[in-house]
């Protein structure tokens, strides 16, 4: 009596096979294809086998960008800071400093995050001609994760000198997708965002200014008004800032430079804001009283452009005139210069 179980058609198995086998040579061809994009496109300029092309920064997350940059041959002078320090402009500050700037500053780049950056650049130029810190909240009030860690994704391996390793770190879809608009600006069909040393406007352009959205914006902001218990300790920031001076040569121009903020922001007297802020002061004055070849100056200062709205987009982020002021400013006070005191307060001099 013949069985009423068929069996399998041994030819739709073997169809499935080929299928299968396709998909996976296919998937793996696709891979590799991918992972050798990547790897020629180098969308950060850091992998040490990529064609010689110039890159630009294309990355929003500058933590990803600014490396580049630190290790580039074309920049002997180097800032570091927050976005309180992006605007100024490495063209402008070139000529009167005698140096070639790389702007890195980094949207909140907590004080560890700053050390990081300029270490790496330190370790590729010996013997730099300026270096700029910005000293705003993320070093005057700095916390055990400020000095610890970082405030946003960060690449470890572009930052402790191991480039070879990148080959696996770079493949993730943040490396294809930053590759892709990489190679879209190569081939001419993206607009160059970030500067090639660095400096971006990240605000409006003048004309857009707005007063009655940036008091819509100050309305936003929370203002910590707690009175002061007394004389505030030096920021927990001061020995980690000692460190990463005594790493500059003797010989480098130091500027430590505490950008300007609204009046809102620096906080009124007999707060504990204020306090902590005074203190900052202090410390800052007493490490570039002791560093070789360093000044202190303080741009956030009581006064008309603290007190005029019209100077910010909001409490710590200045307008481009404002920059262009500290510019001159800094330039100014770095060449022995008078500057007005209604606008900056040199804390230190320059000194050998």
């Amino acid at each position: 009596m013949p069985s009423s179980i068929s069996s399998s058609d041994p030819g739709q198995g073997a169809a499935w096979r080929r299928f299968a086998r396709a998909l996976a040579f296919t998937a793996a061809g696709v891979g590799a294809f991918v992972c050798l994009f990547v790897a020629l496109v180098d969308p950060w300029g850091m992998l040490p086998l990529s064609p010689p092309w110039h890159r630009i920064p294309i990355s929003s997350n500058a933590r990803y960008s600014m490396p580049a940059l630190a290790v580039s041959p074309r920049f002997d002078s180097a800032m570091v800071g927050t976005s309180t320090g992006r605007l100024l402009q490495p063209a402008i500050l070139d000529a009167p400093f005698g140096a070639h700037f790389a702007n890195m500053a980094m949207n909140s780049a907590t004080p560890w995050e700053q050390d990081r950056i300029l270490r790496l650049f330190l370790r590729h130029h010996p013997a730099p001609r300026v270096v700029l810190i910005d000293i705003d909240a993320e070093w005057c009030f700095a916390d055990r994760h400020g000095l610890s860690g970082p405030n946003r994704p960060m690449p470890d391996w572009m930052y402790e000198g191991s480039p070879w390793r990148g080959y696996l770190e770079m493949m993730n879809m943040y490396a294809v997708q930053e590759a892709a608009n990489q190679f879209m600006w190569l081939i001419g069909h993206k607009k160059q965002r970030f500067g090639s040393d660095g400096y971006a406007s990240f605000v409006p352009p003048d004309r857009l200014y707005d007063p009655h959205r940036v008091d819509e914006l100050f309305r936003t902001w929370t203002f910590d008004t707690a009175p002061a218990n007394g004389p505030a300790p030096p920021p927990a920031s001061t020995p980690f800032l000692a460190r990463l001076l005594d790493a500059i040569p003797a010989e480098t121009t130091k500027i430590l430079w505490l950008p300007p903020s609204a009046r809102e922001q620096q906080g009124a007297p007999g707060t504990q804001v204020a306090a902590t802020r005074a203190a900052c002061r202090t410390a800052i004055a007493t490490l570039a009283r002791t560093t070789p070849h360093a000044m202190a100056i303080d741009f956030e200062i009581p006064g008309p452009l603290a007190d005029s709205r019209a100077n910010f987009w909001d409490p710590i982020h200045y307008r481009q005139g404002v920059a262009r002021m500290v510019m001159d400013d800094l330039a100014a006070a770095a060449t022995g210069r008078d500057v007005p005191p209604t606008r900056a307060r040199v804390l230190v001099p320059p000194h050998p």
